[in-house]
């Protein structure tokens, strides 16, 4: 207690805030609101609220029972390509989350309804069917596969969005 004692001590007890000059902005608040975790700030009070969805999101991923392009496992595609078909077999490996992969979706739709009994369209998750797409050597997505019906001729592969009619071009000049 020596240093407190004498006049030339260093030691000076903490000013509290008080109301007692209300111009100062730290002396209108207390110190609970100046340090306070859920106090908004303006740029909080200009946010909307939280939008509402218009529609509930379909269930499933992004393949429905009305849908002309079917999901298939890995054991039903293999039996397809063994199988006897008189048609083209087109696959597409997808990725829910792949934005290009549903662009494609919509555009393999429009050619299912063009070529509804003239070749066969489905589509295999590789997220679900990730060991088929890696022995399929599926490294970007969206991949086709177009596999004519002639055993003898080799299955053209694209990988990327590809438009749509160079899908018929395949479809009709190379299978």
């Amino acid at each position: 207690m020596l240093l407190a004692s004498t006049p030339f001590s260093f030691y000076a007890p903490p000013k509290l805030l008080s109301p007692a000059n209300p111009s100062h902005p730290l002396k209108r608040r207390d110190i609970a609101t100046i340090f306070s975790t859920t106090t908004k700030s303006p740029v909080s009070l200009l946010q909307s609220p939280p939008r509402k969805l218009l529609a509930t999101p379909p269930p499933g991923k992004f393949v429905r029972e009305d849908y002309l392009v079917k999901k298939f496992s890995a054991k039903e595609i293999q039996d397809l390509i063994k199988g006897e078909r008189n048609v083209p077999l087109i696959i597409d490996f997808y990725a829910t989350w792949c934005g290009p992969c549903i662009l494609m979706a919509q555009e393999l739709e429009m050619l299912a309804v063009e070529y509804e009994s003239n070749a066969m369209i489905v589509k295999v998750d590789t997220d679900d069917e990730y060991e088929f797409a890696r022995d399929m050597q599926v490294r970007g997505l969206p991949t086709l596969y177009f596999i004519s019906p002639d055993p003898n001729k080799d299955a053209i592969r694209t990988e990327g969005l590809i438009p749509l009619q160079m899908m018929r071009d395949i479809i009709d000049k190379s299978l």
